[in-house]
Formats: C-alpha cells, structure tokens, sequence
C-alpha cells in the first residue's frame, strides 16, 4: 500500500506530542504532513491494512511512500519531509541506530512525568480538521 502525504500517528493524550504536532503543522507550509492518533480506531485499522500489529503509544510512526517507520527513524524521515532547512536534521540518521532509538526511547519513558498528559486526545480546531484522519 502506497502512501502519499505522509502520516504521522503520535500519542494523542501526551502533552510532548501535542506540541510537537502544533509545531509540525506550523512549520509544514506546504501542508503536506496528515495525523492521527495512535489511540485512534482509524490509526489502528491503517497500521493493520501496512501489516503492522500493535505499536507502543511511546512510538511516533510515519507512514510515508517508502513506509512504515518508527522511533527515531519517524522523527527524521518527518523533518525530511519537511524540506530545508528542517532535513538537514536527517544528518542524525548517520547515528547507529541504538544510538538514536536508545535517546528517543529514554524521552520516551519520561514524557508523561515531564510534560504531563492530556485526559482526552487532542482535538483539532475546525481549520485543521481536514488535516487529522481521525476527526
């Protein structure tokens, strides 16, 4: 299956994420960039159709026209699509990749303690509707 605007399938009640995805949708002039949240049933039912079991929600994923990608590599591959000057950061991919999931994983189990947690997944305002899958 072939995907061309790239998805991003983040935690949808992590506060860490919710900024993250404001800050994308800001800086993605083109409006390329589509989400959802990994809570979600659409997010889900997409990850089944890519083959995909369950994904941790400490995982990011992209899914773009070379695929599914998770962690660090998400992260990345996002900034890529993102054009200059953001995917001059893809220059990380050079890390091994222990090296970058093991930072990511290490944020990862500290988010919620430092960025907190939403009760509810982020809601889209009604001129980004049309850019969250699962709205």
């Amino acid at each position: 299956m072939e995907q061309k605007n790239p998805i991003i399938l983040f935690d949808g009640v992590c506060n860490l994420c919710h900024s993250a995805v404001n800050g994308l949708i800001r800086i993605d002039h083109k409006k390329k960039l589509r989400f959802a949240s990994l809570q979600s049933k659409f997010a889900q039912s997409l990850l089944r159709d890519f083959g995909v079991g369950s994904i941790p929600t400490k995982s990011v994923v992209l899914i773009d026209e070379r695929g599914v990608h998770f962690c660090s590599e998400a992260v990345l591959l996002t900034l890529k699509h993102l054009g200059f000057p953001y995917a001059l950061g893809t220059v990380a991919m050079l890390l091994p990749r222990f090296l970058r999931d093991g930072f990511y994983n290490w944020i990862a189990e500290h988010r919620y303690r430092w960025f907190g947690v939403q009760t509810q997944c982020l809601e889209p305002t009604p001129e980004l509707r049309g850019r969250f899958l699962d709205s």
